[in-house]
């Protein structure tokens, strides 16, 4: 069974969630564990390609041809394992994805919800770009104070509770601020 660990950064982004996400993973590859690492981001756009990079950064393209986070590329150098677009996806293509299965009638009319809905596509995703990793490694772009976030940590918060602590754990950064006049 693969773990899980999940990365988020508190309410000041650019903290270098990715690096230290690829840190870890390479730290794991080293000891002989096959690592996958996935990175879902929390914005509405299906993917990065047609976003400013001044106001995103670097698009990286996978293997496969997929536009992705540049966190991507960070994680292609730091480790051996080959991106793919099934490690990136966004809420654009969460959302993309249960619109499409509610109209060909896969809900069988039930109202479509953020949970259970949304919260299950995010974790089927998870599951899927985790595929024969010993331990995958998610990183939750954005801060846990977006609130495009919350359906990405509601569903790791069910993970948990569906899989056990033994088989997940969280990784938080949050900026600690030197202050001189302080000491």
């Amino acid at each position: 069974m693969t773990k899980y660990v999940f990365v988020s950064g508190g309410v000041v982004s650019s903290l270098g969630k990715g690096i230290a996400a690829a840190s870890l993973a390479a730290i794991l590859e080293s000891r002989g564990i096959k690592v996958t690492l996935l990175k879902l981001d929390p914005y509405i756009n299906v993917d990065p390609g047609t976003m400013s990079p001044f106001q995103h950064g670097e698009v990286f393209v996978t293997e496969d041809g997929a536009e992705t986070d540049l966190d991507l590329g960070h994680y292609e150098r730091f480790q051996s394992t080959k991106m793919r677009r099934t490690n990136n996806f966004t809420t654009g293509q969460i959302y993309e994805s249960v619109i499409k299965k509610e109209r060909r009638g896969d809900y069988l009319g039930r109202t479509v919800q953020v949970i259970p809905h949304i919260t299950d596509e995010i974790k089927l995703f998870i599951q899927r770009g985790a595929q024969g990793a010993d331990v995958a490694i998610v990183e939750i772009g954005g801060t846990v104070g977006d609130i495009e976030s919350l359906p990405f940590l509601e569903a790791v918060r069910q993970m948990r509770m569906e899989l056990g602590q033994r088989n997940t754990c969280y990784l938080h950064l949050t900026l600690v601020p030197y202050i001189k006049s302080a000491g």
